[in-house]
């Protein structure tokens, strides 16, 4: 079980991430576009860098629903591998098989 605080700290920036998203990529785009001048891509930039560190998607890390988990994620079925392999063999998980041949 992973600490409440990681969890929590996650779900608050995932809130961010969505609350500042389409305001950071219309900056980012604006600091990209090459026909417009320097001087307005480069405030398009400060912008940007002003912008709350957690409000990048790259800073949200994919945790298990269940457990909290943040190795071992498969993004298919939202849970720890542990998890997955749990709930496959109580057979919790419908379609999911242990393979034989």
């Amino acid at each position: 079980m992973a600490k409440k605080s990681s969890v929590e700290k996650n779900k608050r920036r995932l809130k961010i991430v969505n609350a500042k998203w389409e305001k950071r990529q219309g900056l980012k785009k604006t600091s990209q576009d090459l026909s417009l001048t320097e001087d307005e891509r480069q405030l398009a930039r400060i912008a940007l860098n002003k912008m709350p560190r957690d409000s990048n998607i790259n800073r949200v890390r994919n945790r298990c629903a269940i457990t909290g988990r943040s190795r071992g994620y498969l993004r298919k079925f939202k849970v720890s591998r542990l998890t997955f392999r749990e709930w496959a063999n109580m057979g919790m998980i419908p379609g999911v098989t242990k393979s034989s041949w």
